[in-house]
């Protein structure tokens, strides 16, 4: 192909950006461009079409962190040529993140000095090493038993999709608790009902997605205790803490959901999320090192040094994980509780003021020992109000908000839900503000009811 662009004349260096003949052509979308062009029209250019972006700071369906302070910013910038992986060049970095991984293990309570991890590019990656590690460990079982292992099960709750990835991808059996009406999590009688022999482990999510509700890890902990009494089968637990990894610890410190329970072998978090870390970093975490199978270990020599190696990618930036150990050191558990208890405050007064509406039920309002900082709520049920959730979403999205409606998954596909994920950074001024938005599109939507109410397909643009 041919790039038919006309090409301008050279950019004078002394010309107004918007008046340079370089700015009177669009840039290119498909055709690799022939030419250099002034680095101050590109960065113009780039910078005007991410203007076309929703503000990253009133999306309220992102669960990751979109406000750092100019310290992160500047600690970022400083580690852009860093690869975290070579840690033979990069020995410093190196020592952070085995610095972070000794702090969250404490943070998360583990058997003291026993424990192992590292750092991934997120929670997803986190939880498919942390569903590897069961796989393998199961695998191994089953082996010195003389049993076969082509018939692995999983059992999770509702789960974020990452957990059907790791199934599809390494040849699991999903066995997905679904919801019921008046049941919208993982229960320990539901999670016995699908146990066998074949299961690798079962878990629990620390602050599910739909709801951002925390499911009962310490009672199926108990549960499984039980199972094993009676049948033998010995049942590990990973928990998906990608949310509430980061929060319990801090607001919620009775919650037992940790390696205070024996059975939890392992923890995966998200650092950008609750960590307040900026994209991305997230944190796997083993009880012990028995618990990471040997085969999951790789030692890598070409970099310089005969390196280990845990993870599914190879090169990363040092930036994230750099920062998260700044938020350690700059926060500690002082500044991380005030913090998310902040958050949390704003999730209380958002659910009051939208319960106080009318036409919501609210299902979950963010209490701190019980779920994250959020919050959610349906419309009341056989109340014809003129508009759904996804007529107010889309409404909401005329004042720059982004407020995710969505179906619920099985068995409960036809109940619709609304949520708002209180982050660092949404403070108590912008709930306000969006709550005078909320106010005024109901008042919209009521005088001018929707001929066609929305529905998922034409405003549910939020995925999970």
């Amino acid at each position: 192909m041919v790039d038919t662009t006309k090409t301008p004349a050279p950019s004078n260096h002394f010309d107004e950006i918007y008046g340079s003949d370089e700015m009177s052509v669009p840039l290119s979308e498909s055709i690799f461009p022939g030419s250099e062009s002034d680095p101050r029209n590109v960065y113009a250019s780039i910078r005007d079409e991410l203007m076309l972006d929703g503000n990253s700071r009133q999306n309220l369906a992102t669960f990751c962190q979109t406000w750092e302070e100019p310290e992160i910013h500047q600690l970022m910038d400083d580690c852009i040529d860093k690869n975290m992986v070579d840690k033979d060049e990069y020995p410093q970095t190196a020592e952070i993140e085995q610095r972070c991984v000794r702090m969250l293990a404490d943070l998360w309570n583990a058997p003291s000095d026993e424990a192992t991890g590292c750092s991934t590019t997120g929670s997803s990656e986190a939880a498919m090493l942390g569903g590897l590690a069961m796989k393998r460990r199961w695998e191994a079982r089953r082996k010195a038993e003389g049993k076969p292992i082509d018939k692995p099960n999983l059992i999770t709750g509702p789960v974020q999709v990452c957990w059907h990835k790791f199934t599809r991808y390494w040849d699991v059996e999903h066995r997905e608790i679904p919801m019921e009406n008046g049941r919208l999590l993982m229960t320990p009688e539901e999670v016995l009902s699908l146990c066998d022999e074949n299961t690798i482990g079962v878990v629990p999510t620390l602050g599910v997605t739909f709801t951002g509700q925390y499911e009962p890890v310490e009672a199926v902990s108990a549960a499984l205790d039980k199972y094993e009494a009676e049948t033998g089968l010995d049942i590990p637990i990973h928990v998906d803490g990608a949310s509430g990894g980061f929060l319990a610890p801090f607001c919620a410190p009775e919650l037992m959901w940790d390696f205070r329970l024996p059975r939890v072998k392992s923890i995966n978090a998200s650092g950008h999320k609750f960590g307040l870390a900026p994209l991305g970093v997230g944190w796997i975490v083993w009880r012990s090192a028995e618990d990471l199978p040997e085969n999951l270990v790789f030692w890598v020599n070409y970099l310089g040094g005969n390196m280990r190696d845990i993870g599914l990618n190879f090169s990363r930036p040092g930036g994230p994980i750099t920062c998260q150990y700044y938020n350690f050191q700059r926060l500690g558990r002082e500044g991380y509780t005030k913090i998310h208890k902040s958050c949390y405050a704003t999730a209380q007064y958002l659910a009051a003021e939208i319960g106080a509406l009318g036409p919501f039920d609210i299902v979950y309002d963010g209490d701190m020992t019980s779920g994250i900082p959020a919050l959610c709520w349906t419309l009341k049920p056989d109340v014809d109000l003129g508009f759904t959730l996804f007529d107010l979403a889309d409404r909401l999205r005329i004042y720059g908000w982004q407020v995710p409606a969505y179906t619920l998954p099985a068995n409960c596909q036809t109940q619709a839900i609304q949520r708002i994920l209180v982050r660092n950074g949404v403070s108590r001024d912008l709930a306000t503000l969006l709550m005078r938005d909320i106010r005024k599109a109901l008042a919209h939507l009521t005088k001018h009811p929707a001929e066609t109410p929305l529905g998922e397909n034409a405003a549910g643009g939020f995925h999970h």
